[in-house]
């Protein structure tokens, strides 16, 4: 799998095979409308809780800092339960081109939408629930 980060726009909606909770049924990558055919797989992960400064300076890991801290926080260790419970959702998906414009998505440069000159791929798709925010973080051609 090539793992990328790069923001991607999602419309949510009804997936065939899917329960009935909505997940991403198109999503815009470089230029290109992609629509998601199955859904493979659907998880949550947590942040790297353990990575952040006030953690580490309670373990003893790190001197006190108060880099990355809620605005009123005056030692290392006070830090907001909200900031170590960061999660995001990510859906594997397998997609091909879709959309207006044919077997080339949006149109535009490069020719037909595919991912290693195949047409179809798996993707995932990674959703920040607290900004709204969609990435792709993994393709699987």
């Amino acid at each position: 799998m090539r793992r990328y980060d790069e923001p991607v726009e999602v419309r949510r909606g009804p997936v065939a095979g899917w329960s009935s909770e909505r997940g991403p049924a198109q999503f815009l990558w470089r230029r290109r409308l992609w629509k998601v055919r199955a859904v493979q797989a659907h998880w949550v992960e947590t942040g790297p809780w353990w990575q952040h400064a006030g953690v580490r300076a309670v373990i003893g890991s790190e001197e006190p800092t108060t880099a990355g801290l809620p605005t009123g926080s005056s030692t290392g260790t006070a830090t907001s339960v909200a900031e170590l419970l960061v999660e995001r959702e990510v859906w594997r998906v397998e997609a091909g081109p879709g959309g207006p414009g044919g077997p080339g998505g949006l149109g535009g440069p490069g020719g037909p939408a595919t991912v290693g000159g195949l047409g179809n791929g798996v993707f995932d798709l990674a959703h920040d629930g607290a900004t709204g925010v969609w990435q792709l973080v993994g393709c699987t051609d």
